[in-house]
Parts: structure tokens; C-alpha cells; sequence
């Protein structure tokens, strides 16, 4: 089948580059010319594990693209609108990339066509492109399904060709079920998924409400995590203990310095200015992003506790991105991390695996360094930032012979209390004991 992908960013991209491994013959279109210039020599304008090979393998055969939309759309039976969705200052979404998207596609085409809408949008959405359609008297030559993507930067690669579950919300006649079932029948084949199929509202409610509850978790356990260091609890134990319980379970009960990048705090947001345009009360999420947002400066205050004042000290960063496994700075906690620790004096230089290059238009200020070791040569602390697995394996005693104090402020809980007690670092982290040189202590009071 030849599908269109409408945006070639982090969604379209990953979804164009899927379904081209799974045997389908995708072209996809944006608007920007240097991104297009990129794909054009088969190179990927960001970093995601695995999607490089899937682009080399399939460039120029199931994989192209097109700098003219009604090229990208010609025989196609599908074409899935992947541009972005930016937040407006009151938290709604912007949909002029999804409008200014249907409108070319309808008039680029007279179909049959399904008009498949993949970007994060709220309720609703699917009903205005096809009150679009109809307008330009398109429909029903043109249908409309939603399909709410659920990809993980950093394994979004893994996530669309081997999907928890897939859902698809649709409108008019069947016909629009039986193109988007064949076009995921070889993933559903392979894995066994469930296809969810419901009406256009339902699936864009299940997007926003999966993506609102991960924050909770999130902040919920963070929350925690700082009773645990008032009252000598430790975290590590309290998340065991609840996660056993089945319908808590593991997931998202990471305690640290918070989530960030593109989809929580947009998604989280938008979801309480959608309730409140309805009338309903959804302000138990403005502790949710609160909590999120204090963690950042809970961070900085046990970096100013351990090293008594910043001016003047050499600070080493480790992680820059808001995950393991991506080049994205979209709200990562970085960010903030580091500008924080640079208004009070502190020279900061710092070192991500992939996000590196990208961050110095962020951090005029810091210095960005090829590699973990030089990050950290001298330095007066040791910030943990992002849980890349070299930072997890990471050799401690060279660690501790490289710094000239061996002081770690840990934001992602990544080594043992004990380790650190053992090899003698003043070590802080998130609702643990702290470790005073070698020496640990409960947190309290």
C-alpha cells in the first residue's frame, strides 16, 4: 500500500520509516526545505535509536520523499498528518499546522483518500478536518480516522513496529477500519497487539488521558520522595514494596529530577485547559506540573547544600537531554539545572552522548565536552542529569580520582546509597539517605 506522511519530524519520521520496513511504500512531505534536503541523502535531522538503519535500508525504494505535497499524495490510500502541535501560553494546543495540513491535502486531492490525524491534538480535532472536508465538498471521497501515537523517544523505533496496542477512531463507513487494519496487519500479525478501534472523540481522550496519568505517576512518587526524607523513609524500598501490588506495578516510579521533553508537560497541560473549557475539574494536574517544576529547583538546593556556595566552583554535568536514548532539550530539566547554577556563579561543563551539539545554542554559557571524563576533570561536583547507560556503568573510583572533591548530586537515583557510601563520595540523590564522605545518614526533619 502507499501511505503519506504529512510532517517529517519525530513522529512522521519513525512512522513513515515503519511502515516502509513492514513492506509499504511511503513518501513523505514537509514544508521544511533543509529537513527535506537531509532525508533527500538519507540522513535523519535527530537522533532515535534504531531509525538510521531503517532509513538506509529502505532510502530511495520504500522510502522517499517529496517537496510537493500532490507528489507525496498521488496513489496513495492513506495520508497521515504529522506536523507539530506547539502549546499556546494559556496550555491549549495550536492547530494551525493541522489546519494549514487538512487544506492542502484536500487540495491536492479528490481522493478516495483516508486522512489519518497522528499529531497530539485534543477532542475534537478529528471533527474539524472533516468540517473541513466537507466545506471543500471532499467528503466522503475523503474520510477521516484518528490513530494516537504512543511512541517513547529513545524507543520509538521499537514502539511502532512492536506496539502495547494500537487505536484507531474513526468516522463514516467501514472502509476506513478495513485500509488502517491492512496497513498495521503485518505488526498485528508479528505481535498479537489489540487493535482498538473506537469513534474519533474516544481515541484523542485516550491519548491525553494515558499521557496525564504516566505524569502523575511520576510526581506522585516524587512527592513521596521528599516525605521520605523528612520522616528517614527510603524510596527505594517504599517503590518495591508498592510496586508489587498489580495495579500499581513498576512503571513511571522513578524518583529524580522530573520529567520533561515534548509530550508530558504539553499533554498534561492542554488536558486541564480542555476540562476547564467543559467544565470540568482537572486541578489535581496543576500539582502534577507543580511538583514536576519544584523538582528542578529541589535539585539545584541539594547542589548548594553540598558545596556551601556555587560561585566560582567547577560543576560537571552529566546529561543534557531530557532522556536516555534522544537528542531532545524540549523541556529538559537541564536546562533549567544548569542556567540555575550559572546565575549563582558556578562554571558549568557538561557531556551528553547524543545531545551535545544540539545544547550549545542553548547553554552559550557551558562548556560542552566530547566525554564523560573531561566533564568531570577538577571539578568540584558531579550533577547527575539524564541516566544514560554509560553514566550507570561508569567506572566510580576513576570517577572519584578524576574530581577534585568527590561530591555527586545525583537527579536520577542511578548508583546505590552503599556503592558510593563504600568508595567514600558525598553523595545526594532523591528520597534516600544521604552520604556525608563515606558516611551515610538518614535524611530527616
Amino acid at each position: 500500500m502507499k501511505v503519506a506522511i504529512v510532517g517529517c519530524g519525530h513522529v512522521g519520521l519513525v512512522t513513515g520509516a515503519a511502515f516502509a520496513e513492514i513492506g509499504h511504500h511511503v513518501v513523505g512531505y514537509d514544508s521544511d526545505r533543509a529537513k527535506l534536503e537531509m532525508l533527500g541523502r538519507g540522513e535523519s535531522p535527530f537522533y532515535e535509536p534504531g531509525l538510521d538503519e531503517l532509513i538506509a535500508r529502505h532510502h530511495g525504494a520504500n522510502l522517499t520523499f517529496r517537496d510537493n505535497i500532490a507528489d507525496a499524495l498521488q496513489g496513495a490510500v492513506a495520508a497521515f498528518i504529522c506536523v507539530g502541535t506547539p502549546s499556546r501560553p494559556d496550555g491549549r494546543l495550536s492547530l494551525t499546522y493541522v489546519e494549514q495540513a487538512t487544506r492542502d491535502i484536500t487540495r491536492a486531492t479528490d481522493g478516495p483518500l483516508v486522512i489519518v490525524e497522528k499529531s497530539t491534538v485534543p477532542v475534537h480535532t478529528a471533527q474539524r478536518i472533516l468540517a473541513v472536508l466537507r466545506e471543500e465538498g471532499k467528503f466522503p471521497a475523503i474520510e477521516v480516522a484518528t490513530n494516537p501515537e504512543f511512541l517513547r523517544e529513545g524507543s520509538a523505533v521499537r514502539d511502532m513496529l512492536q506496539p502495547d496496542r494500537i487505536v484507531v477512531g474513526i468516522a463514516g463507513n467501514g472502509e476506513t477500519e478495513s485500509v488502517l487494519r491492512e496497513l498495521y496487519s503485518p505488526i498485528l500479525e508479528q505481535t498479537g497487539c489489540e487493535f482498538i478501534v473506537t469513534d474519533l472523540e474516544t481515541a484523542e481522550m485516550i491519548k491525553h488521558a494515558s499521557n496525564s496519568f504516566l505524569a502523575m505517576k511520576v510526581s506522585y512518587i516524587n512527592a513521596v520522595a521528599r516525605l521520605c526524607e523528612k520522616v528517614g523513609a527510603n524510596v527505594d524500598a517504599v517503590v518495591r514494596g508498592m510496586s508489587l501490588d498489580p495495579r500499581i506495578g513498576p512503571h513511571h516510579l522513578f524518583p529524580g529530577v522530573g520529567y520533561g521533553g515534548s509530550c508530558f508537560p504539553k499533554d498534561v497541560a492542554n488536558f486541564i485547559a480542555q476540562a476547564e473549557e467543559f467544565g470540568v475539574d482537572l486541578s489535581f494536574l496543576d500539582a502534577v506540573r507543580r511538583i514536576n517544576s519544584e523538582q528542578r529547583e529541589v535539585l539545584v538546593a541539594k547542589v548548594k547544600h553540598a558545596l556551601w556556595n556555587l560561585e566560582g566552583k567547577m560543576i560537571g554535568v552529566w546529561g543534557i537531554a531530557f532522556k536516555p536514548g534522544t537528542d531532545d532539550l524540549r523541556e529538559a530539566p537541564a536546562i533549567d539545572v544548569i542556567r540555575a547554577m550559572e546565575a549563582e556563579g558556578a562554571r558549568v561543563r557538561a557531556y551528553d552522548p547524543a545531545a551535545g551539539p544540539v545544547a550549545k545554542a542553548e547553554l552559550p554559557r557551558t562548556e560542552i565536552v566530547a566525554d564523560a571524563q573531561t566533564a568531570i576533570e577538577g571539578a568540584d561536583a558531579l550533577v547527575v542529569m539524564t541516566e544514560w547507560p554509560e553514566f550507570r556503568d561508569a567506572d566510580l573510583s576513576r570517577v572519584r580520582e578524576t574530581m577534585r572533591r568527590p561530591v555527586v548530586v545525583d537527579g536520577r537515583n542511578i548508583w546505590p546509597v552503599e556503592t558510593m557510601a563504600e568508595l567514600g563520595f558525598t553523595y545526594y540523590s532523591f528520597g534516600r539517605p544521604d552520604v556525608a564522605a563515606g558516611e551515610i545518614r538518614k535524611t530527616t526533619g
